[in-house]
Formats: structure tokens, sequence, C-alpha cells
């Protein structure tokens, strides 16, 4: 059974229901596998994605919940297509925003949903507490809406999301409650933390994260990078891929780093990845990590791809304990490049006049990146959230309209009010206590 630790290194280990349930460890730390169970990726070469799922977080979950168990929650989480797509001579595109809230974060959220509702007490229930800066907060109340037993409480901060994506944020049946915060993601995350370390808060509330600081969350991401090396293998026609072509760049938009701290573990179980590119936007932390050796975080500013803007990352330290704190190590496996809004609206202007293609902002920032490591052939980009959730900045690059998938058009007739609040952790937990 995979175990996990706090990234403090304090604690004892726990079970990955715990964790689960957790959220946080009690330290303040975030919990790491003691060890990556590794996995053969060739084995569901032919298989489908829920069926590639199964496979890859069975090597971590099956001792724990059972085969059965594990592979119901893939076939109930991962019931939408992933593509993917070819972009141009070197670069595809992994499709991950076909879900019910056009982002990839639906692939975590469907996921720890569906087992929190498995795992949970009988007749307990649980309140989740997530900080978003735009498709997490969507992916989350999707998810949980409507079950009997959880309750969601969102915190955005103001003004710093799109229309859509606070249409969102605010349409979600009555479990889930979105609070609008007058700060930034970081204040967000700020306030989240402080009540996480409220210990008598987090006891009487059941509290627990569907943040990527949570590993149910954040471990079945693992899936999509299994399944990309594998259809890209198919799509190359490779039987027996050569190394070469087993071992692709995998280009990651990255902001709280969950998604590359999902890849780094996908790596090490067996995924065929040569390298993993981070591609942040101007709040590029982590990319000044990877040059200096000192995590100095920023607050963060606004950008175009506003799901980045993240100024202190919450998994760095994840990444950090998984290298042992030895950055030449983590160089090895990843590289960085931070990207501007300039840029990011020539990517999609360009892309789309050569293609046809219309990237959202945060591939486009990953389209930039991978640009400056054209050497890398071939190169799979993570295309992470639909492009028509922000029609202003297609608009503007394009000069086109982007068509709404049905689940988009109608939360925007759905949007209720949110809930008002300021930067006020104190304030944060007098809520907690007082939403039903």
């Amino acid at each position: 059974m995979v175990s996990f630790r706090s990234t403090s290194g304090e604690g004892p280990s726990v079970s990955f229901r715990e964790a689960l349930f957790r959220g946080q460890a009690p330290d303040g730390g975030l919990y790491v596998p003691e060890s990556i169970p590794p996995f053969d990726p060739p084995g569901v070469r032919h298989a489908s994605f829920a069926a590639r799922a199964r496979a890859a977080l069975g090597a971590w979950l099956d001792a724990e919940l059972g085969t059965q168990a594990t592979a119901a929650l893939c076939q109930e989480a991962f019931d939408f297509p992933v593509p993917l797509t070819r972009l141009d001579e070197g670069t595809w595109l992994l499709e991950l925003f076909h879900g019910p809230t056009g982002a990839f974060k639906d692939f975590g959220a469907r996921f720890m949903a569906r087992a929190l509702w498995r795992l949970r007490n009988p007749g307990a229930t649980v309140t989740v507490l997530v900080a978003t800066s735009g498709d997490t907060g969507s992916a989350v109340a999707h998810a949980f809406s409507g079950l009997e037993g959880v309750r969601v409480v969102l915190l955005y901060p103001a003004e710093k999301v799109s229309p859509l994506q606070e249409a969102q944020l605010t349409s979600a049946p009555g479990n889930v409650h979105a609070l609008r915060v007058a700060g930034t993601f970081d204040d967000c995350q700020r306030m989240v933390r402080a009540a996480f370390r409220d210990t008598a808060l987090t006891r009487d509330l059941e509290l627990t994260s569907a943040n990527s600081i949570n590993v149910g969350r954040l471990l079945p991401q693992i899936s999509y990078y299994v399944h990309a090396s594998l259809e890209l293998a198919a799509a190359l026609g490779e039987v027996t891929p050569s190394p070469e072509l087993a071992e692709p760049l995998v280009v990651v938009p990255s902001g709280n780093l969950g998604n590359l701290t999902a890849g780094l573990w996908a790596r090490r179980s067996g995924a065929p990845i040569a390298c993993l590119l981070a591609a942040t936007n101007r709040n590029d932390t982590f990319a000044r990590y990877l040059q200096s050796g000192r995590l100095e975080p920023r607050e963060a500013v606004p950008t175009l791809s506003n799901a980045m803007d993240v100024g202190d990352p919450s998994n760095a330290k994840r990444i950090i304990a998984l290298h042992q704190g030895k950055v030449g190590a983590l160089r090895h496996e990843v590289v960085a490049e931070s990207v501007d809004d300039t840029q990011t609206r020539r990517a999609i202007r360009d892309t789309y006049v050569a293609t046809g293609r219309v990237l959202c902002p945060h591939t486009a920032v990953g389209l930039v990146a991978r640009r400056r490591h054209a050497r890398f052939r071939p190169a799979i980009l993570l295309a992470t959230a639909h492009p028509g959730k922000f029609p202003e900045v297609v608009h503007e690059a394009t000069g086109e309209e982007v068509q709404l998938p049905e689940p988009l058009r109608r939360a925007l007739g759905q949007r209720r009010d949110p809930i008002d609040v300021e930067t006020d952790s104190a304030r944060l937990r007098e809520l907690l206590r007082s939403l039903s």
C-alpha cells in the first residue's frame, strides 16, 4: 500500500483515505508519497482512457481501496473524451477540456468528489474548502454539486476571473457557496491555509480541501500523462516505440504547480517522458527558482492566463521534497519558461491564422514556451481549457467568436450572487461555521 507523509518530514505516515480527508497535514505540510509505485504503460496500449487511468492509479490505490473500487471511480469520473490532436509537425495537443466545465481540473475534481463520497463516514457532513484562481472552483462546484453530506465553500479573487468563470463558480446548487474575496488568489490561499491551521474548526466541520494541495485532487492527473504517451505512440505508428519517440517533451501550463507535480509523479512511475517544460506567465516564481535555487514568492500580478496567476505556488513544496531540496536534480527533469501577455496574444493569433485552431490563453503560454525548445521532437502540449471560456481574449486576438459548449452556455443563465468578503481569515472561520 502506498503511504503518504508530510513534506515537512514530521508526523506519521497516513493512508490515501486519511490524506484525502485531511487535505493538508496537521503540521501545515502537504502529503507526498513515501514511495512512487512502478507502472507499465504498454500493458494498456489499446485500452480506453478510463481503463488506462484504472491501471495507472491502481498501482497507487488498489492495495488500499481494492481493484473494483478503483475501477468504479475511474469509470464514473472519466466519462468524456481525451483526444490527442496534431498541431504541427513536432507538436501535439492533448485536449483536456472536454469535461463538463471545459478545463483539465475536471479530472481531479470528479475523481476526488467520488472518492470522498464513497469513503466518507456514513451520516457525516464534510466541508470542502477551496481557493481558486478560475477553473479549479468551477470544476469542484460541478463535481460536488447536489451530493448529500458534502458542502463546498469556494474562495475566488474579485475581478480576477473571467465572467464565464464567475458564472460557473456561482451557478452550482445550494450545497456550494461562492465567496468573492477583495484580493488576489494568494490572499485566498492564505485564508484557506489559516482555516486548516485551526484544529478545532477542522475537526468540527470535517474540513478538507479540493485544491491541488489535496492528494486526492492531484493524483488522478497522472492518468492523462500515461494516456498521452500511449496515444502519441499510436499516432506515430509505433508498435514498439523507440526511446526517442516514446519519450516526448511534455509542456505544462503552470500556476500552482499541481499539474507539474502530477507529471513528475507520472514520470517517476513509468510514463515515458523525456522532460517536462513548465510554462508560466509573468508570475514566474518557479522559473526563477529553477534558475537561482531560491524559492522567492512574490505577490501575484493579473495576466490573460488568469488561472496561472499564482505568486506563491503551494505545490512547490512537493516538487522540492521529491528532489530532496536539490535544485540540480530537478533541472534534469524540468525546464521552465516565462511568457508575457503580448506573446500570449500573438500565439493565439498566429496559431489561428496558420491552422484555424483557437487556443485558450493558458495553452498559448505553453505554445510560446514550446517554441523556445523546438529541438525537442515530438512534444505534447497540455491544452488545459476550452477557448470559449475566454471570449474577450480570443476575440481580440483573432476577431472570431468561439462557440461555447452547452454546459458553459447553461452556466451563464444560472449564476447567483456570491458572498463578498474581505481578506480576513477570522471572518472566513466565522462564515464556515455559519453556512449550512
